[in-house]
């Protein structure tokens, strides 16, 4: 494993994703299992978990946090807050000092810890982000104790922006693959020289990147691929990146007919982590198989000029113009 800064901590370029471990919106992973693709993870170098406190309303966390009291390796934890109760007048409630430290203090809790590695800003809206409270509740806890870093999970590159405003918001979480390769240009020299890292989330478009699917493929009933395909339910972006789900199945095919013979999955996170400005790259796992293949992404070696020009071509010329959502 290689090992990228992260405000002084080194930690794993490739970090592991527990939307899944939730037992919501995936499908069930129980907690033996989650406790296997854990270790799993662990052992194979990784240091880096990123989790949410409505993934399972609170399940992913607490499970994270048995987890930490059965390992002896130092993790690095990121979770979130901002979207529980986010049905219509139940966002603002969220964005009082008083929510948010009770929802830190949950977090708390629930990894059995008395301080967040890094909490972050789970996508809220944009308008919560320019009025700016938020970022001095986040000091407010950050002064006192609960929280050692702060930041921001953003949808579009205008959110991206309005945060790197701010020089103490020490991480950004962008959705950034191959059905989303634009984001470079709208602000990642900015990230850099503020030193802020750049967590890359949703590296394989919710599964399409594997090149598994067909478009025979069914997702169970609460599965969020089933019930948010076209953003029924949030932000399309999040599932499939925004890109209709035939399309994307064709579209990972051309994907894979410009890159050299491998495994589509492994090249879609490696075609992330050649970008230096990025810190980590959160791929999900439902079984520690598929820990062990995201992971060994990061031994393959880096994709040639014209790969990488000849992918940008497929995406500008056809993927990005297929993008629904903000963005």
């Amino acid at each position: 494993m290689n090992y990228r800064d992260f405000k002084g901590e080194k930690i794993a370029e490739i970090g592991l994703g527990t939307w899944q471990l939730g037992s919501a919106d995936w499908g069930v992973v129980n907690d033996d299992k989650a406790l296997e693709i854990l270790h799993t993870y662990a052992n194979a170098g990784g240091n880096f978990i990123d989790t949410a406190d409505v993934y399972g309303m609170g399940a992913s966390e607490r499970v994270i946090g048995k987890f930490l009291k059965e390992t002896d390796k130092k993790i690095y934890v990121a979770t979130k807050l901002g979207r529980r109760g986010d049905a219509p007048n139940g966002w603002p409630q969220n964005f009082t000092y008083d929510a948010m430290r009770r929802h830190v203090e949950d977090s708390l809790t629930h990894l059995v810890t008395d301080q967040l590695f890094l909490e972050q800003l789970h996508c809220i809206p944009t308008e919560e982000l320019k009025k700016g409270d938020v970022f001095n509740h986040l000091r407010r806890l950050q002064e006192e104790g609960l929280i050692k870093h702060f930041g921001v999970s953003v949808e579009t590159a205008e959110e991206a922006l309005i945060c790197l405003e701010h020089a103490d918001v020490a991480s950004l979480q962008i959705i950034f693959n191959l059905f989303r390769q634009h984001l470079p240009e709208a602000f990642f020299n900015k990230a850099h020289q503020q030193g802020t890292a750049l967590i890359a989330r949703v590296p394989l478009a919710s599964g399409l990147l594997s090149g598994k699917f067909t478009t025979e493929t069914v997702f169970a009933e609460k599965d969020h691929r089933n019930y948010n395909a076209n953003g029924e339910a949030f932000n399309v972006g999040e599932t499939f990146s925004g890109i209709a789900f035939d399309k994307g199945v064709a579209f990972a095919e051309k994907i894979k007919a410009l890159l050299p013979e491998g495994n589509l999955a492994q090249q879609s996170i490696k075609w992330i982590l050649q970008h230096p400005a990025i810190t980590t790259v959160i791929p999900g796992a439902s079984k520690p198989s598929q820990v062990h293949s995201n992971m060994e992404a990061a031994a393959l070696p880096d994709f040639d000029n014209a790969v990488m020009s000849d992918l940008a071509n497929l995406y500008n010329n056809e993927i990005k113009p297929e993008i629904r959502g903000v963005y």
